[in-house]
Protein backbone atom coordinates (compact mmCIF):
# COMPACT_ATOMS: atom_id res chain seq x y z
CA UNK A 1 0.00 0.00 0.00
CA UNK A 2 2.89 2.76 0.88
CA UNK A 3 4.44 1.59 -2.37
CA UNK A 4 1.04 2.87 -3.94
CA UNK A 5 0.90 6.20 -2.14
CA UNK A 6 4.56 6.68 -2.94
CA UNK A 7 3.64 5.99 -6.81
CA UNK A 8 1.30 8.38 -6.64
CA UNK A 9 3.13 11.41 -5.37
CA UNK A 10 5.86 10.61 -7.85
CA UNK A 11 3.38 10.60 -10.44
CA UNK A 12 1.58 14.02 -9.15
CA UNK A 13 5.28 15.54 -9.23
CA UNK A 14 6.03 14.12 -12.79
CA UNK A 15 2.92 15.58 -14.04
CA UNK A 16 2.84 19.36 -11.99
CA UNK A 17 6.58 19.54 -13.14
CA UNK A 18 5.95 18.75 -17.37
CA UNK A 19 2.42 20.76 -17.00
CA UNK A 20 4.44 23.68 -15.49
CA UNK A 21 7.01 23.31 -18.73
CA UNK A 22 4.12 22.69 -21.25
CA UNK A 23 2.06 25.45 -19.43
CA UNK A 24 4.82 27.77 -19.83
CA UNK A 25 5.66 26.92 -23.19
CA UNK A 26 1.98 27.73 -24.50
CA UNK A 27 1.89 31.07 -23.11
CA UNK A 28 5.15 32.13 -24.59
CA UNK A 29 3.62 30.66 -28.07
CA UNK A 30 0.06 31.97 -27.46
CA UNK A 31 1.59 35.83 -26.54
CA UNK A 32 3.83 35.46 -30.27
CA UNK A 33 0.73 34.25 -32.29
CA UNK A 34 -1.38 37.27 -30.76
CA UNK A 35 0.59 39.63 -32.44
CA UNK A 36 0.58 41.54 -28.83
CA UNK A 37 4.46 42.86 -29.27
CA UNK A 38 6.98 43.27 -26.28
CA UNK A 39 4.04 44.41 -23.79
CA UNK A 40 4.99 42.82 -20.45
CA UNK A 41 2.87 40.30 -18.87
CA UNK A 42 1.41 42.94 -16.34
CA UNK A 43 0.57 45.60 -19.15
CA UNK A 44 -1.13 41.92 -21.03
CA UNK A 45 -3.13 41.82 -17.50
CA UNK A 46 -4.20 44.88 -17.05
CA UNK A 47 -5.78 45.73 -20.80
CA UNK A 48 -7.52 41.95 -20.58
CA UNK A 49 -9.04 42.73 -16.94
CA UNK A 50 -10.03 46.33 -18.22
CA UNK A 51 -11.35 44.82 -21.40
CA UNK A 52 -13.21 41.59 -19.53
CA UNK A 53 -14.57 43.69 -16.68
CA UNK A 54 -15.06 47.20 -18.01
CA UNK A 55 -14.05 51.12 -17.01
CA UNK A 56 -12.51 51.27 -13.79
CA UNK A 57 -10.35 53.55 -11.31
CA UNK A 58 -6.30 52.81 -10.63
CA UNK A 59 -7.28 52.11 -7.54
CA UNK A 60 -9.65 49.29 -8.26
CA UNK A 61 -7.43 47.75 -10.83
CA UNK A 62 -5.03 47.53 -8.58
CA UNK A 63 -6.59 45.65 -6.09
CA UNK A 64 -7.51 43.18 -8.45
CA UNK A 65 -3.95 42.93 -9.86
CA UNK A 66 -2.54 42.55 -6.47
CA UNK A 67 -0.09 45.53 -6.78
CA UNK A 68 -0.45 48.87 -5.07
CA UNK A 69 -1.88 51.74 -7.05
CA UNK A 70 1.34 53.37 -7.03
CA UNK A 71 3.17 50.28 -8.64
CA UNK A 72 0.69 50.25 -12.21
CA UNK A 73 1.97 54.13 -12.83
CA UNK A 74 4.78 52.80 -15.33
CA UNK A 75 2.32 50.26 -16.69
CA UNK A 76 -1.21 53.06 -17.29
CA UNK A 77 1.41 55.25 -18.71
CA UNK A 78 2.90 53.27 -21.37
CA UNK A 79 -0.69 52.05 -22.04
CA UNK A 80 -1.76 55.78 -22.71
CA UNK A 81 1.40 56.42 -24.29
CA UNK A 82 0.80 53.76 -26.70
CA UNK A 83 -3.15 54.81 -27.43
CA UNK A 84 -4.42 51.39 -25.96
CA UNK A 85 -6.09 53.12 -22.77
CA UNK A 86 -7.57 56.47 -21.76
CA UNK A 87 -7.83 57.92 -18.18
CA UNK A 88 -10.70 60.27 -17.28
CA UNK A 89 -11.46 62.18 -14.17
CA UNK A 90 -14.12 59.84 -12.10
CA UNK A 91 -17.53 61.87 -12.19
CA UNK A 92 -17.86 60.79 -8.79
CA UNK A 93 -14.74 61.53 -7.12
CA UNK A 94 -12.43 63.73 -8.74
CA UNK A 95 -9.55 62.52 -7.28
CA UNK A 96 -9.81 59.06 -8.87
CA UNK A 97 -9.67 58.55 -12.73
CA UNK A 98 -11.18 56.05 -15.05
CA UNK A 99 -9.33 53.33 -17.26
CA UNK A 100 -10.53 51.96 -20.11
CA UNK A 101 -9.24 50.65 -22.84
CA UNK A 102 -9.84 52.33 -26.60
CA UNK A 103 -11.47 50.99 -30.19
CA UNK A 104 -8.29 50.16 -31.20
CA UNK A 105 -7.46 47.76 -27.96
CA UNK A 106 -10.31 46.19 -28.14
CA UNK A 107 -9.72 45.33 -32.18
CA UNK A 108 -6.39 44.25 -31.16
CA UNK A 109 -7.48 41.76 -28.71
CA UNK A 110 -10.17 40.68 -30.37
CA UNK A 111 -7.34 39.95 -33.50
CA UNK A 112 -4.65 38.66 -31.07
CA UNK A 113 -7.46 35.80 -29.74
CA UNK A 114 -8.49 34.91 -33.95
CA UNK A 115 -4.72 34.28 -34.46
CA UNK A 116 -4.11 32.45 -31.67
CA UNK A 117 -7.35 30.00 -31.96
CA UNK A 118 -6.23 29.79 -36.06
CA UNK A 119 -2.40 28.65 -34.94
CA UNK A 120 -3.91 26.30 -32.44
CA UNK A 121 -6.46 24.59 -34.88
CA UNK A 122 -3.64 24.40 -36.81
CA UNK A 123 -1.24 23.03 -34.83
CA UNK A 124 -4.32 20.39 -33.48
CA UNK A 125 -4.97 19.76 -37.08
CA UNK A 126 -1.84 18.89 -38.23
CA UNK A 127 -0.07 17.57 -35.40
CA UNK A 128 -2.88 15.32 -33.90
CA UNK A 129 -4.59 11.92 -35.58
CA UNK A 130 -8.41 11.95 -35.06
CA UNK A 131 -7.99 9.75 -32.52
CA UNK A 132 -5.58 11.77 -30.92
CA UNK A 133 -7.70 14.73 -31.21
CA UNK A 134 -10.45 13.05 -29.33
CA UNK A 135 -8.49 12.38 -26.51
CA UNK A 136 -7.54 15.61 -25.77
CA UNK A 137 -11.05 16.71 -26.00
CA UNK A 138 -11.75 14.16 -23.08
CA UNK A 139 -8.50 15.47 -21.62
CA UNK A 140 -10.12 19.02 -20.90
CA UNK A 141 -12.58 17.70 -18.24
CA UNK A 142 -9.40 16.99 -16.14
CA UNK A 143 -7.79 20.02 -16.95
CA UNK A 144 -10.47 21.87 -16.20
CA UNK A 145 -10.79 20.36 -12.70
CA UNK A 146 -6.99 20.75 -12.16
CA UNK A 147 -7.42 24.32 -12.92
CA UNK A 148 -10.41 25.11 -10.60
CA UNK A 149 -8.50 23.33 -7.44
CA UNK A 150 -7.82 26.60 -4.73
Amino acid sequence: MDNKIGTAKSTASVLSAELRILIGKFCRKFKKESHMGDFSWSQISVLLRLEREGPGTVTALAKAEGVRPQSLGATISSLEAEGLITSSPDPEDGRQTILDITDQCRENIRSGRAAKEDWLYRAVNTALTDKEQEKLLESLDILKRVVNVK
